[in-house]
Order: structure tokens, then C-alpha cells, then sequence
């Protein structure tokens, strides 16, 4: 019996029971966990950047005011001279120190284009402090998924207002994205990563080798 035989087959089994005639539906699903995370706004920002940072990523605070100094900063520390960016990106935002790269849908990067860059600088929808997790969902100042995906470095601006306390939330903020838009909805928790068949951690394997996120307060 092949894998995918032996999975069908447990189905059947857990399944033998189930009237014909029944549809999910027809079955209440108990929902009795949490929605909406009760703790001040302040305390889940501070609660995400702690988990982004378990995540292996780096994390940074800064204002308004700072933010553009600040994205300087973290590309000359990594060296950066050509950076993608979405055709839609903030001007406030784009640094000049480097070459740019723009990625539109009219004239989009080649996947060889993305590679060869030296990183990748985006927005977000939203950042869940529960689990330290970034969400993409290609609106405003993201771009598509592969420029997330090609680049070995992403750096990751989120906005305060942006982050949500609870997994629930942000689905319930991405829902309309999902149901009415048909966007891709990306979740980014740390650098891409995977283990080897010893179980040793390998990044940039399935995106950036490195995450570097800079939280930003003051509207």
C-alpha cells in the first residue's frame, strides 16, 4: 500500500460513521477560544518584538522621524548596494544610498534579477505578537510574493498600528483581503529555515537567509 492509500484509507475508517446524507454544516464546531487579546496595545507591540526575535530575526525600534535614517543604517551594517523594492513603496521610505530596484506589474523584476539583488525592503498588512509572525498580502508597499522569496535579505517595515495580539485577529483583519480580493496571504515567522536529514537547522532555503524588521511608532 502506497502512502497516499494508507492516508485515504484512515479516512474512510475515521470516517465510516458519517451519514451519507451529512454535511459539515449540519455539525456545530465549538469556538471557545479566544478572539480578542485583552492586554494594552503598548504591552503587544513589546510582546511581538520578542517573539519576532526568538524567531532568529533582528529586530529594531524606531519613529517616523527616525525610520529613514534607520533603513540606511541597516543596509550600509549589511552591506546592501542593490535593494528591490515594490513600484508602490513610500517615498519617505526608499533610501538613495544604494541602487533600487523596482518590481511593478508592468515591469516586473526577472526571478534573475531577484536573485542576484542584495535584499529586499517591504511593508506589511499586519505583525501577530502571539506567535512573532509578519503577514504579506501583497497590498500596498509589499509587491508580490517572489520578491519576499528570491532576495537573501528582507527588511521588514511594520507600523505599530499594524500589530495584533492574537492569531483570530488578524485573521478576521485578513478576511476580506481573502474572500473578496483573492489576495496571497503570506505568513513570515524568521528567516526561512528547515533542518537536513541530521536534523541540522539550514536557512534560505525556501526565502531569505535573513529577516531584519524595524517597528515603527508615531503614526
Amino acid at each position: 500500500m502506497s502512502a497516499r492509500e494508507e492516508v485515504l484509507a484512515r479516512i474512510r475508517r475515521a470516517t465510516s460513521d458519517v451519514p451519507d446524507s451529512e454535511r459539515p454544516g449540519d455539525v456545530a464546531v465549538e469556538r471557545a477560544y479566544r478572539t480578542q487579546s485583552d492586554a494594552a496595545h503598548g504591552e503587544t507591540v513589546e510582546t511581538f518584538c520578542e517573539n519576532v526575535a526568538e524567531y532568529r530575526a533582528t529586530v529594531h525600534r524606531a519613529t517616523t522621524a527616525e525610520l529613514a535614517k534607520k533603513i540606511e543604517v541597516c543596509l550600509e551594517e549589511r552591506a546592501v548596494r542593490t535593494l528591490v523594492i515594490p513600484h508602490d513603496l513610500p517615498e519617505a521610505m526608499i533610501p538613495w544610498s544604494v541602487e533600487v530596484l523596482r518590481d511593478g506589474p508592468k515591469e516586473p523584476l526577472s526571478n534573475a534579477d531577484l536573485d542576484e539583488a542584495d535584499g529586499v525592503l517591504t511593508g506589511c498588512a499586519l505583525g501577530i505578537a502571539q506567535t512573532g509572525t509578519i503577514v504579506l498580502d501583497a497590498g500596498a508597499g509589499q509587491g508580490r510574493r517572489a520578491i519576499t522569496l528570491l532576495p537573501d535579505y528582507h527588511l521588514c517595515v511594520v507600523k505599530e498600528e499594524q500589530v495584533v495580539g492574537l492569531l483570530p485577529e488578524a485573521i478576521a483583519k485578513l478576511r476580506h483581503d481573502v474572500t473578496e480580493e483573492g489576495r496571497p496571504i503570506t505568513f513570515i515567522s524568521g528567516p526561512s529555515a528547515t533542518s537536513d536529514i541530521e536534523l541540522e537547522r539550514v536557512e534560505g532555503v525556501h526565502g531569505p537567509r535573513t529577516l531584519e524588521v524595524i517597528v515603527v511608532s508615531g503614526g
